[in-house]
């Protein structure tokens, strides 16, 4: 069994993950817009070019998305996307580039748990936690 995390976008699940993309150093490995899926019926002919289904590949890791039309839409809550990365100025690397644009719920620091761990939303709406391995 595998756990994936799949994130809504209301309109801007495009320029999300190739922000996604180029941060994470992943590679977009599928995308389709809802033009161009057999469903492309079930949405507004304005809504055509927006994302039906992407998947960025991180390593063995996997994040998907979409775009949800409005009346679908619903803002992340109850919910964050948790990075953990060995090396402190990494994980500060990876904080700031998410947190640009957005905004900080906690700044990154150390904490009793970790060299390095910050919480941003970006600036798509997505909530995000960045920590870095404890040093033994």
């Amino acid at each position: 069994m595998k756990l994936n995390t799949y994130l809504n976008f209301n309109g801007r699940c495009a320029e999300a993950f190739k922000f996604y993309e180029k941060t994470l150093g992943g590679t977009i490995g599928m995308i389709m817009t809802h033009g161009e899926s057999p469903a492309r019926d079930f949405v507004s002919a304005d809504w055509h070019d927006k994302i039906m289904h992407v998947q960025l590949d991180v390593g063995d890791q996997i994040l998907m998305g979409s775009d949800a039309p409005p009346e679908h839409y619903k803002a992340p809550q109850g919910m964050v996307v948790s990075l953990t990365v060995a090396a402190p100025a990494e994980a500060e690397r990876l904080f700031n580039a998410l947190a640009e644009g957005g905004k900080v719920t906690m700044p990154f620091q150390k904490t009793f748990w970790s060299a390095g761990f910050g919480m941003a939303v970006d600036r798509f709406g997505i909530p995000w936690m960045v920590n870095s391995e404890q040093a033994a």
